[in-house]
């Protein structure tokens, strides 16, 4: 499992743009993790899935409220990790309201979220291998901050909790 200090993985996730810009096509796109990270501030989140619950209702709207006072503690970026695929993201993206203050990117493969050991076996629900929900501060592509929440509870990382480490850290 990904730790304190431990660089992210060299994967590529995918995410759905839907305007054409800076190199990018209308569609999904790759995102490589090592490269993009380098040199950032970013504040990452991974949760179970695209329209969840606590996802919908918590998770996202927490980091979308608080995206201004990020910027304001240093923090680059903010990218939500799900396994989900680019083109459920984007919907995802759009209920959200996320816009260019979080980035969705999907995982569909699970790609990301097993290399930083970080999976959830949801398969009794039908959901087969998803996303632990966890956020963390990675700085320069390093994890400088990680919260894990244990099965089933979101207590550690909401955008409240990752925003004072944020601060603490600037």
């Amino acid at each position: 499992m990904i730790k304190v200090g431990d660089a992210l993985p060299d994967v590529t996730v995918r995410e759905y743009s839907e305007v054409e810009g800076e190199g990018c096509s209308i569609g999904p796109n790759p995102v490589k993790i090592a490269q993009v990270a380098a040199g950032k501030t970013i504040a990452l989140f991974g949760l179970p899935g695209a329209f969840t619950p606590t996802c919908s209702a918590k998770h996202v709207p927490g980091y979308v409220e608080k995206a201004d006072e990020f910027r304001k503690a240093g923090v680059d970026e903010i990218w939500c990790i799900s396994v989900n695929d680019a083109y459920v993201m984007g919907a995802w993206a759009r209920d959200q309201k996320t816009g260019d203050k979080v980035r969705m990117l999907g995982d569909g493969n699970a790609d990301f979220a097993r290399a930083v050991g970080l999976t959830l076996d949801r398969t009794s629900a039908g959901m087969g291998t998803r996303s632990a929900r966890y956020s963390m501060l990675v700085k320069d592509g390093k994890v400088a901050v990680l919260n894990i929440e244990a099965p089933g509870k979101f207590e550690v990382s909401d955008a409240e909790t990752l925003l004072a480490q944020a601060r603490a850290r600037n």
